[in-house]
């Protein structure tokens, strides 16, 4: 059944297809013919009836994890928790928008701490204070008894830091010590989206900094989609704590859509915002689209408006699929057009779609050695 799976840059969450609404947690799920199954039962995104369905199949690998516990093989026991909490973080999406909503992302991320437990090394849960708020995070080193670089891998919009486990995993295997936080405005990170806002990631790089086992001279950036972005803006934001990153899509760097491209973004936005994942009665969980709401975010967020354009000067590695509806490569081809002579990388994959999903297994090993040789050669 998997080498039936269709490429649709698009958002319908009654298909599985490659840079379609499942392309977030695909790469994260061993058995895609499970996730045909499973997709084939939904009748409607509501939450009355989607939470069950995903519930349903995470409380199975929950219960072979726990099986696997017993018998102590513990390899098998992680992979079925991560499973588990992989079909529950379908179950919350897009967030906690709802009590129930917020009670699954609770035991999204229960299931994950089973899992982290399991690890070696361990997560360690630790809290950032910004501007007296509280950021709950994880972080993770590998055994060293000298300073080691460091990487903050920044979520997205509607992914949570137990979705980025793997990343962490990938810092630890480069000797990498890492941060993983969720974005502003999900998760535990209790700040808006809004530009200020870096003001949190700032916050995480200083953290990192006061480590004992980092080096506060090698501290790196990776994040993805709304994480593409952050990372870039921290960059300009605070350039000289940042010394390499990893930005995969991201928008608006500053790129300027044409009317053709401008017309197809709002349509796929639209098309996105026409389900309701909360309860019945709800309004959609996307707002509309305009054309003059896009100018609007744009003149907002991008770089050069902010004002921090010719601060990003860092090595840089720029990764999408060149089918992405959500952030158009071409901001990938703005940044590279506009920063310095050498430094910057980029790597496009062409049948693919926002984030290519479908390569994570090239990407995100290549992405964190990567870091590992920038920071490592300061």
């Amino acid at each position: 059944m998997e080498d039936k799976i269709k490429f649709s840059a698009g958002e319908n969450p009654y298909l599985v297809e490659h840079g379609g609404f499942y392309r977030r947690w695909m790469p994260m799920l061993p058995d895609l013919d499970e996730l045909v199954l499973t997709v084939k039962k939904i009748t409607t995104t509501t939450e009355e009836t989607w939470i069950p369905i995903w519930q349903e199949v995470a409380k199975i690998h929950e219960s072979y994890g726990d099986s696997f516990m017993i018998k102590g093989d513990q390899k098998m026991a992680y992979t079925e928790y991560m499973i588990s909490k992989t079909y529950l973080s379908i179950a919350r999406y897009p967030g906690e928008i709802t009590p129930s909503k917020k009670k699954v992302s609770e035991d999204c991320s229960r299931v994950y701490r089973k899992a982290c437990d399991i690890l070696e090394p361990k997560v360690e849960i630790i809290d950032i204070n910004c501007s007296g708020k509280k950021i709950t995070c994880h972080f993770r080193t590998p055994p060293t008894k000298k300073k080691i670089p460091a990487v903050l891998i920044m979520c997205g919009a509607d992914m949570f830091k137990e979705d980025r486990g793997w990343a962490s995993q990938h810092a630890i295997e480069n000797g990498l010590a890492s941060l993983v936080m969720d974005g502003p405005g999900t998760g535990e990170n209790p700040f808006p989206w809004e530009p200020e806002s870096v003001n949190a990631w700032i916050s995480a790089i200083d953290y990192l900094a006061s480590r004992p086992e980092v080096d506060e001279n090698k501290i790196g950036a990776f994040g993805i989609s709304r994480g593409g972005y952050s990372v870039v803006q921290l960059a300009g934001s605070y350039p000289e704590m940042v010394k390499a990153v990893v930005a995969n899509a991201g928008h608006p760097f500053g790129y300027e859509m044409t009317n053709e491209e401008l017309e197809a973004f709002v349509k796929a936005r639209n098309e996105r915002a026409q389900h309701v994942f909360g309860k019945i009665g709800d309004p959609p969980s996307f707002p509309p689209w305009t054309v003059e709401k896009e100018q609007m975010l744009f003149d907002k967020w991008s770089l050069k408006k902010l004002g921090i354009l010719d601060k990003i000067t860092q090595p840089m590695l720029m990764i999408n699929g060149k089918k992405d509806h959500l952030a158009p490569i071409g901001n990938i081809y703005f940044m590279l057009e506009n920063g310095p002579a050498h430094g910057r990388e980029a790597r496009i994959y062409a049948d693919a779609g926002h984030c290519a999903f479908k390569y994570q297994s090239h990407w995100a090993a290549a992405s964190f050695e990567w870091l590992a040789s920038k920071l490592k050669n300061i």
